[in-house]
């Protein structure tokens, strides 16, 4: 019964999570609402960092749950750049605990009733919880990427950031395979415009836990008089304090890019991926012919 308690308390986010919306002006990116929500909640940065067995962080992941269920019952939609907003509903819809448990119980109805109708069923059951099938909102194809990524060998990963870097317009982007270089693993150009560049250095780490402050602080320290710009992309996640030490007023700012804004890239690039059209039946929309 424990496991059955811990996998639903992604209802606990649906009320926050507006009011968090409300607070953004409306519309917000998956980041900023989560980071809202948690504000909002006083989520201890220990909870936002657990992650789950994917990888995932726990949170993180619960919260996008908490979107789905919410935009399937109107009160949040998206856009193709993945923004989350307030429908004209969820603009003045508050939620409590209760009313979240009813909206949850609603769609596993509406679900469950259509595998029936189906005979072979591909759906994964969505009336498991979330924490116990350890799914995230986004497409199967996205753990299946990361995983894939994090088994690589580190020398294969650096090529491969390597080639994301290329394919996103950086110039000379080599890396450097040097040991002792205090983590700086390879350096491109950025080219703005004809007259505007930057001299930009990476660090790869093809980690499953958290980056934290001390080893963005490092980097900072090891780029000092070196480059204009720094950037580190990892396959898992960054903790507050390192998203807090990257943007600190008064330094060199460090682009932080995680294992999620990784898949963001391939995506965008179609790099390693190859786009597919599906489609998902909205049963919402049906449900005004059923009366």
């Amino acid at each position: 019964m424990k496991r059955k308690k811990e996998g639903t308390q992604f209802l606990r986010w649906f009320g926050p999570l507006l009011d968090a919306l409300r607070a953004l002006g409306g519309s917000g990116t998956p980041t900023e609402a989560t980071d809202k929500v948690a504000a909002i909640c006083k989520v201890p940065e220990s909870k936002q960092n657990e992650l789950m067995k994917s990888g995932q962080p726990r949170f993180k992941n619960q919260v996008a749950w908490a979107r789905f269920f919410m935009k399937r019952e109107g009160l949040l939609d998206s856009s193709t750049a993945g923004v989350w907003s307030l429908t004209k509903k969820g603009q003045t819809t508050q939620l409590t605990y209760s009313q979240a448990q009813d909206i949850f119980r609603k769609w596993v109805k509406i679900d469950t009733a259509a595998r029936k109708q189906k005979q072979k069923d591909h759906r994964e059951d969505v009336s498991d919880s979330p924490d116990e099938v350890d799914l995230s909102i986004a497409a199967d194809y996205r753990d299946r990427l990361i995983e894939l990524i994090k088994k690589l060998p580190f020398k294969e990963f650096e090529r491969l950031c390597q080639r994301l870097l290329r394919e996103a317009g950086f110039q000379e982007v080599t890396v450097t395979g040097r040991t002792g270089d205090n983590g700086i693993d390879g350096h491109g150009i950025l080219e703005l415009n004809a007259f505007v560049t930057f001299k930009v250095l990476f660090q790869c780490k093809r980690y499953k836990g958290s980056v934290g402050a001390g080893e963005v602080r490092d980097f900072r320290g090891a780029m000092e008089g070196r480059a204009d710009k720094g950037i580190i992309l990892t396959t898992g996640i960054f903790t507050q304090e390192a998203k807090r030490e990257a943007r600190r007023d008064g330094t060199r700012p460090i682009e932080l890019v995680d294992g999620d804004k990784l898949v963001d890239m391939f995506e965008k690039l179609e790099l390693g991926l190859k786009p597919k059209t599906v489609y998902e039946v909205d049963d919402s929309f049906f449900e005004e012919f059923r009366k």
